[in-house]
């Protein structure tokens, strides 16, 4: 291919059913108690090229399973995705393997290709049995709504304690051709995927090789929903899947790699960004800022270390400008510290800085947490090496929701 000039647009309206050859739906399949939206279909008019990362967490839920076995087996082909919500099917045992295999069948069979080729995805309470009688009923129903119109909808029906759907795409110029990346995901609580209760579907109609796809994947990953936090806890059926059809007829090759990661990050920040902003009780959406480690490892703990910090969340909440909970973090995370070089900063304004308060900054500070999108920044002092992470504040309506999430 031409080594031509690419580019990025911005993100723009749209989601996993943007690109072109992809179709989804959302319906209610009865899973949910309240009748809401809660089974989605994603499916691609043509073979599409698959990659995925999944949870590292070793309570693995049955479409994790299941959805690891298809991509060996089909050799990174996948032709549909079929998720639930309102039940993980997690710790369930050879039953909850068999009903994942069986949602995997009932799709194939309506699209019309093999098993293998059809990804599996649920969300919900873990340890409950899903009722595959539903899911039969409602497998022939989201097929029925397939559309390219019916994104919404898809992101809709994977919701559980979401206060919002997240969507988000982009479209990116290779050779003067334009490719679309779409996606959607969900995820409130239970945040701190670890990969990659968390789950991504992206999509996008450029012609991508499977080593390429599966590198793109976890480059942006790693900066995208790796890089978020709600409440550090990896769930069992954390999951991103990448899909990639073709059907623009552009070719991503080596000389393309960074535009198409461009655009493929760009999208898995802003659904990585909207779940920790409809994180379970949050008010805030922080991003944390640490400079000076000794190692980009190193910087990317302390961040996640602090933007895990109870103290130093629910501070936030309640907009104190404590710089000490963001030292103490620091000082404990297990990295490289110099404390007399090290400095926090709320915002723009240094509260710390080489061993020295600065406590007649902290009305000012305190004025700048009253916001919704905040900063605060931890500088290390022990080398040059950076990372930023995302957060939400904690608030009592986390505990509220957690506390009732099974009554």
């Amino acid at each position: 291919m031409e080594n031509q000039q690419a580019g990025i647009a911005s993100t723009a309206q749209g989601g996993v059913a943007s690109p072109r050859g992809f179709r989804a739906a959302g319906v209610s399949a009865g899973i949910k108690a309240n009748k809401g939206l809660d089974l989605a279909l994603l499916v691609s008019d043509v073979p599409a090229r698959a990659a995925a990362v999944f949870t590292t967490n070793l309570a693995i839920a049955a479409p994790v399973v299941v959805s690891r076995e298809h991509l060996a087996r089909s050799g990174g082909t996948a032709r549909a995705v079929i998720v639930n919500s309102g039940c993980a099917n997690a710790c369930t045992g050879d039953e909850g393997l068999q009903v994942a295999r069986d949602m995997a069948a009932e799709t194939a069979a309506l699209v019309g290709c093999p098993t293998e080729q059809v990804l599996v995805a649920s969300t919900g309470v873990i340890g409950v049995s899903l009722p595959i009688d539903k899911i039969r009923c409602g497998v022939p129903a989201a097929f029925r709504a397939l559309g390219a119109d019916q994104g919404p909808q898809a992101a809709r029906a994977i919701m559980t304690t979401d206060p919002f759907p997240k969507e988000s795409a982009t479209q990116i110029s290779i050779g003067g051709r334009p490719a679309s990346i779409g996606g959607m995901a969900k995820g409130s609580g239970m945040i701190e995927p670890m990969m990659a209760t968390m789950l991504g579907f992206v999509t996008t109609d450029a012609a991508v090789p499977p080593p390429l796809l599966d590198r793109a994947l976890r480059e942006a990953v790693n900066d995208t929903f790796n890089a978020i936090t709600v409440d550090g806890e990896c769930s069992t059926n954390d999951c991103v899947m990448l899909l990639a059809n073709g059907a623009s007829g552009v070719e991503v090759d080596e000389s393309s790699y960074r535009e198409f990661v461009g655009g493929l990050t760009a999208v898995c920040r802003e659904l990585a960004l909207g779940i920790v902003r409809g994180g379970e009780g949050a008010t805030k959406l922080v991003t944390v800022i640490v400079t000076g480690g000794a190692t980009s490892a190193d910087a990317r703990k302390a961040a996640k270390a602090i933007a895990n910090s109870p103290l130093v969340k629910t501070a936030i909440h309640g907009g104190d400008p404590n710089w000490g909970r963001l030292i103490a973090v620091a000082g404990r995370a297990g990295v490289a510290f110099e404390l007399s070089r090290a400095a926090v900063t709320i915002g723009s304004i240094v509260l710390f800085r080489n061993g020295r308060p600065y406590d007649e900054a902290a009305p000012q500070a305190a004025e700048y947490l009253k916001g919704k999108d905040l900063t605060v920044s931890v500088d290390l002092g022990a080398g040059r090496a950076s990372s930023t992470v995302w957060t939400c504040d904690l608030s009592a309506e986390y505990v509220r929701i957690n506390a009732d999430y099974r009554t």
